[in-house]
């Protein structure tokens, strides 16, 4: 039993050679490198970190140049008490040309460019947390489909030995038979046996399979690549609840929710500003020529500096800024709302998945004992059948148990390593 295990061992090692071996830090890497999710979070954060300026606040000044020139033909018709100075005229040309360059800076606006400043500076944080939250995410799913497919194929294992014990099986009856000490019943129903676990694992491959699919998507990398993934689930056993509560305030989620709250906050004040008078200096230079063939003046410029000063004071615009205000309120009163649920979801999901954990972790030493009991169970009966003490019946219910066990430590590995994992994303905790 145990040489035949080696045997196959070693020609999986072999099979898996020409293959592309991938471990969970690659696959991390590549998934954080590639991610679609994460190149559109970074995006977002890139045009934040842009946004994130004086000038798109409104604090610098604001330079513009103009100019104009105009070409016309006019009919003049002048009469002056001198009647010989009297002029009439068709189509007489004329040029106007203009040009200017102004400058204008804030000088108060109700402490809105100061208002808009921090909210954009916030906007930046936020989008930094939604990258952050979008890491965690995508190492947390690439590390459960990980798992899932080494979990997959340590269940292939078990069906495996199951089929050598099987095999094994059917030559002793057929020794048996030649010696005429079976019957074909006993044969055919051995068989039977040896073709449903041969199903099983054929089935189990596709899982495996399509489990590796997946896995590639995740990491965006061509859906058809051979990986050969070689590992095994070991589980963490040093989380502690407390630690991952206070842990909680970390959580990406949770502190771009917050951000939202503060810019909300900053939003209701710049709507407030808008009830405030504006102050604007502006200083400039002008330009201006005016030319004609005929008429009573033939050439007039004017050009020099200037600088003012404007006032703007809102009066009346309907209530609307009112009304702008309270909206802005509510909706900071929603995003604090916002915020303390996800707290909340966030405690009650590391609790939940904390209890799950810890019961994963209480069944596996007595699920570990179980299954190298049955282990030991189906030698012990395969031995017995050989010199005839033990039946068929047996040796399929030995092979059973050893499945069931199989099946059972596989899963309560798998299910403690996604706790540990989800409880580690709550808590911001998961590196490549």
């Amino acid at each position: 039993m145990k040489k035949l295990l080696f045997v196959f061992l070693t020609a999986l090692a072999m099979e898996g050679y020409s293959q592309q071996s991938l471990s969970l830090s690659d696959a991390v890497n590549t998934a954080l490198k590639n991610s679609f999710d994460i190149r559109l979070a970074k995006n977002n954060l890139e045009i934040s970190n842009i946004n994130n300026n004086s000038g798109v606040a409104g604090a610098l000044p604001v330079v513009s140049a103009t100019a104009g020139d105009n070409e016309q033909l006019t009919t003049i018709n002048q009469k002056y008490a001198d009647a010989a100075r009297d002029v009439k005229r068709n189509n007489v040309g004329s040029n106007n040309l203009t040009a200017g360059i102004t400058g204008s800076i804030l000088l108060y606006n109700g402490y809105r460019v100061v208002t808009t400043e921090k909210r954009l500076g916030e906007l930046q944080r936020q989008n930094q947390q939604l990258l952050n939250a979008q890491i965690q995410n995508t190492i947390a799913a690439v590390s459960v489909k990980y798992y899932d497919i080494v979990r997959q194929q340590q269940l292939l294992q078990t069906i495996l030995q199951s089929i050598e014990v099987s095999k094994q099986k059917l030559s002793i009856l057929q020794v048996r038979k030649e010696a005429g000490l079976s019957n074909n019943a006993d044969i055919y129903q051995a068989q039977l046996d040896l073709n449903t676990l041969v199903q099983s694992k054929l089935s189990q491959q596709l899982v495996i399979h399509q489990a590796k699919t997946d896995l590639l998507n995740l990491i965006v990398a061509k859906p058809d690549s051979s990986v050969n993934i070689t590992d095994t689930i070991v589980v963490d056993r040093s989380i502690r609840l407390d630690n991952i509560r206070s842990a909680l305030k970390d959580n990406p989620q949770l502190l771009s929710a917050a951000s939202q709250v503060q810019i909300n906050a900053l939003i209701e004040k710049e709507t407030a500003a808008l009830r405030y008078p504006s102050l604007r200096a502006n200083t400039g230079y002008n330009f201006n020529s005016n030319k004609s063939s005929a008429g009573f003046s033939l050439l007039n410029q004017s050009y020099g500096p200037f600088v003012g000063i404007s006032l703007s004071i809102p009066i009346y615009n309907g209530s609307a800024s009112k009304r702008q205000q309270q909206v802005a309120e509510i909706n900071t009163r929603n995003a604090l709302i916002q915020r303390d649920n996800l707290a909340l979801s966030l405690e009650a999901g590391a609790v939940k998945t904390f209890q799950s954990y810890t019961n994963a972790l209480e069944q596996l030493q007595t699920e570990q004992d179980n299954y190298r009991l049955s282990g030991q169970l189906m030698d012990l009966v395969l031995q017995r059948f050989q010199v005839g003490q033990a039946t068929i019946v047996d040796v399929k219910l030995a092979q059973q148990s050893f499945e069931d066990a199989g099946y059972r430590l596989m899963n309560l590995n798998y299910m403690g390593k996604i706790a540990e994992t989800e409880l580690k994303r709550l808590s911001n905790q998961l590196a490549p």
